[in-house]
């Protein structure tokens, strides 16, 4: 057994997320701790709202509450939202906890001791219009390197170049659109990355190896380009406070630290918060500090490609630079991007679905196997309705939810309500079994290797290998001439079921449990893991035991569903 330490990139607070933000982090994140939990391993997986930054600000002040309690309720609509989408983190935290506060200021302390972090007069960005400096990701203007027009002064999201405010051509105010922009000076916290360069180009030299083709290209195209030295710091309201104990002058001026300076370290400040419900028992540093047992934990990120330059990059070099043994990631599984007919999602122009509108149409295991099935792994994919019914109606009605319903009512009404007996396997079941066998040791492989949509073929193909079992039985049939094996084939069929109850669990956990208690079986039974080699008897059912026929596990979508979708979300964008 392993210890696997997961983070999905934290959400920011600001508004609930649409499919592509599910399907770029949290969701594969949760697929791969719930298959690594049932394979024994030991996981805690974390996540958190990133609550820091002027969009929080922004949003309180439109709502006329305080950014505090904006952040509060955003958290807890997120929240809801998640558990509806079956998210099994560990613990889902607040990047405005004390504990991350108290690991921020920990960590900047432990860089400027050690030579990282120095305080320097800089010119800024400020607009009269608005009344207050602007933040970097407040100015937009031209990309001066793809020529994208809306780009932010923190990095364009078209070419992902992290920028600074300057560099954009044509810039204006994010919040109020004005042009009338003024540069003047203030103090700030710059991290000299440039003095960590070596070290951080040695370490990806050392692990990068094993990433995806774009996670690692993305972190030597940052480093190719040379590290810059970075502020760390904002003229902002709301934030983890510069510590007056090492800087008095900038926290009499109320400065806070950049919410890309403090968001990564949420990951560990998470996890101490986890901890701190149950002292006695958790222990955060185990997962983090490597003296205390992090050196042997495997630790995976998730993230689309926009926030790749920042962990792959900028967090480990805070790591490195506090000169302490914290723990560094060892896999950074990276996206591309899910659009919506080719387009942006987009709020304002009602386009594109978002993570509570899918729930109140649909199960959360539809938009699970979907958008797992479809993960933007090599390149960005496109949701679209149609393709989206076509996978809902093929994969989950057809294949996996007609076979269980089909396989159990059928038993029910010619055998009664318990397993039937039947006679001895003969070479159809000794060639399904062989071929299970061989499908899901191709689905570990996929699993193992964080390949999810080679992982959900081979879910699929295990579902339809049940399916040619059936029809090449035909136990509707061979019941007529050979009760004893049309009893067999579907006591075969049932443990594939049983089977496939537990395989499924990662991509569909609500239909996965409905079909695990079809079956009266002991608890720990119905969800211990059937490896390659176990699966070759289907034998975990055996004859006798009570069943009972679930509810349809999948309704399919209709045409008219499908045209009413469109027209309530959008259909192809026309730009």
């Amino acid at each position: 057994m392993a210890r696997h330490l997961i983070t999905s990139a934290l959400p920011y607070i600001n508004g609930i997320k649409h499919l592509g933000n599910m399907v770029g982090s949290m969701l594969p994140a949760d697929v791969y701790s719930r298959y690594l939990r049932q394979r024994g391993h030991e996981v805690l997986y974390i996540c958190a709202t990133d609550e820091h930054g002027t969009p929080a600000e922004l949003a309180a002040k439109e709502r006329g509450i305080p950014v505090a309690e904006f952040c509060a309720q955003a958290h807890d609509a997120q929240k809801a939202v998640y558990d509806g989408f079956a998210l099994a983190f560990d613990h889902f935290g607040r990047s405005s906890s004390p504990q991350n506060a108290e690991i921020t200021q920990h960590f900047a302390r432990k860089l400027n001791e050690n030579g990282f972090i120095e305080e320097r007069a800089i010119r800024q960005v400020y607009s009269p219009a608005d009344g207050r400096f602007l933040p970097d990701r407040y100015v937009e203007g031209t990309c001066p390197h793809c020529g994208y027009d809306k780009a932010r002064g923190d990095q364009c999201e078209n070419c992902t170049r992290v920028l600074d405010p300057t560099d954009l051509i044509n810039p204006r105010s994010a919040i109020s659109g004005s042009t009338d922009l003024e540069i003047r000076e203030t103090k700030h916290l710059f991290l000299l990355q440039s003095k960590l360069q070596v070290e951080v180009e040695a370490w990806i030299d050392e692990v990068a190896g094993e990433w995806p083709h774009l996670a690692s290209s993305i972190a030597r195209k940052w480093l190719t380009e040379g590290l810059n030295d970075r502020a760390i710091t904002r003229d902002l309201d709301w934030g983890v406070p510069v510590p007056a104990d090492t800087w008095p002058e900038l926290a009499a001026e109320g400065k806070v630290f950049y919410v890309w300076f403090d968001a990564p370290i949420e990951y560990i400040g998470s996890t101490k918060e986890w901890a701190d419900e149950d002292p006695e028992n958790r222990d955060w540093k185990s997962w983090w500090y490597e003296p205390e047992g992090a050196a042997d934990v495997r630790y995976t990120e998730f993230m689309a490609k926009d926030n790749v330059p920042f962990h792959s990059v900028m967090f480990p070099a805070t790591e490195m630079g506090v000169r302490e043994p914290w723990k560094k990631v060892d896999y950074l599984k990276s996206f591309n991007w899910l659009t919506y007919y080719g387009g942006k999602f987009s709020t304002s122009q009602k386009r594109g679905v978002f993570t509570d509108q899918a729930l109140d149409i649909l199960p959360a295991d539809y938009w699970r196997y979907f958008l797992i099935a479809n993960a933007p792994e090599s390149d960005d994919s496109s949701f679209t309705w149609e393709h989206f019914t076509a996978t809902v109606n093929k994969d989950l009605a057809d294949t996996l939810g007609n076979f269980v319903n089909r396989v159990l009512s059928f038993s029910k009404k010619r055998f009664g309500e318990e397993v039937p007996a039947g006679g001895e396997p003969g070479e159809a079941e000794a060639n399904l079994g062989a071929e299970i066998s061989r499908l899901l040791a191709e689905y570990e492989e996929q699993m193992e290797a964080l390949q999810f949509r080679k992982a959900a073929a081979a879910l699929r193909a295990l579902w339809s290998a049940g399916n040619s079992y059936l029809e090449e039985k035909a136990p509707w049939l061979e019941i007529k001439t050979d009760k004893d094996g049309a009893a067999l084939t579907l006591r075969t069929a049932m443990n594939l079921i049983h089977l496939y109850s537990v395989v499924s669990e990662p991509f569909i956990p609500s239909s996965a449990a409905a079909m695990r208690a079809a079956f009266a079986l002991p608890g720990d039974e119905a969800r211990t893991w059937i490896s390659a080699e176990e699966a070759t008897a289907l034998t975990t059912v055996p004859a006798g035991t009570p069943f009972t026929v679930p509810p349809v596990l999948f309704a399919k979508i209709t045409d008219e569903d499908l045209e009413s979708y469109k027209e309530r979300f959008g259909g192809e964008p026309t730009a």
